[in-house]
């Protein structure tokens, strides 16, 4: 057989790139993962990439192109949803990405990951997750959330506003398990003041935080899940909030979304 098909990478991208499935247990619960690793021996710097609820946008167009700009790139499902066993809760969800940010650090040395550079960056639930990750792990390098959605801040808006994040919560449930759209409203009201993301600025000061925003945003509108946050964080060290004219989604706007975060870890990292 002819091997003029055969892909013979230069020696400097050896091991070439892949895409392993990873698996880590969380709570005794095993999460699925997949992770995009580049080509060469490392050490890649990690990227805990954490998506939104329930998980309909996975982000996997960043995770690629983080891929190609040199970083390792998790992408996992939370307990509870997607397959994955557990009961979801909002609780769990920061759980398993405190739990994937130490799982990495112990994945297959083969991968060539550097466990002394990590980042968390996550969108809607996955930015609020990320906050608080970073900010209760000071091992991690540096923290970026898009179109962060805040719980705690939503937990002390009138009754009227909080209606409609209690209808969304029960209109998004296909792909979870043991919740309900009530259960998921009544966690955020109970864990209110604690979960504001504004209360972690004094733990994030002196790391780099991009805050990326979508003007268009009728999920996380700008006023009250981000405006609020640059406010607060405005005095740490290495700050940069952003604004894309665009929706929760950045439906139209990846490509300068994937620039920015990227832009932002090769700073950072």
């Amino acid at each position: 057989m002819s091997d003029r098909w055969q892909y013979d990478p230069d020696p400097a991208l050896r091991p070439v790139a892949r895409t392993p499935e990873v698996r880590f247990d969380s709570a005794g619960v095993p999460l699925l993962g997949v992770l995009h690793v580049p080509a060469g021996p490392g050490p890649h710097p990690v990227v805990v990439l954490l998506h939104g609820f329930p998980g309909n946008e996975r982000n996997f167009d960043l995770a690629q192109a983080m891929r190609r700009a040199g970083y390792a790139a998790l992408v996992f499902h939370y307990r509870g949803s997607w397959g994955v066993g557990g009961d979801y809760r909002w609780s769990g969800v920061l759980a398993d990405a405190a739990r994937a940010v130490s799982a990495v650090r112990t994945f297959d040395p083969a991968f060539g990951l550097d466990p002394g550079r990590v980042a968390v960056v996550g969108h809607s639930l996955g930015g609020f997750a990320a906050l608080h990750t970073a900010a209760n792990d000071p091992s991690v390098r540096a923290v970026a959330a898009m179109a962060a959605y805040d719980f705690g801040a939503m937990a002390a808006e009138p009754e009227v506003v909080r209606h409609e994040a209690r209808a969304m919560f029960g209109s998004d449930l296909l792909p979870l398990r043991g919740t309900s759209g009530d259960a998921l409203y009544e966690e955020m009201l109970a864990h209110g003041p604690l979960w504001r993301l504004a209360g972690l600025a004094p733990r994030l000061a002196d790391r780099p935080v991009l805050l990326v925003a979508a003007g268009n945003d009728t999920v996380a509108p700008p006023p009250l899940h981000h405006e609020p946050l640059v406010a607060a964080y405005s005095r740490g060290q290495r700050f940069e909030p952003v604004t894309l004219p665009s929706d929760h989604a950045f439906s139209d706007h990846r490509v300068a979304l994937t620039r920015t975060v990227i832009d932002f870890l090769d700073r950072s990292l």
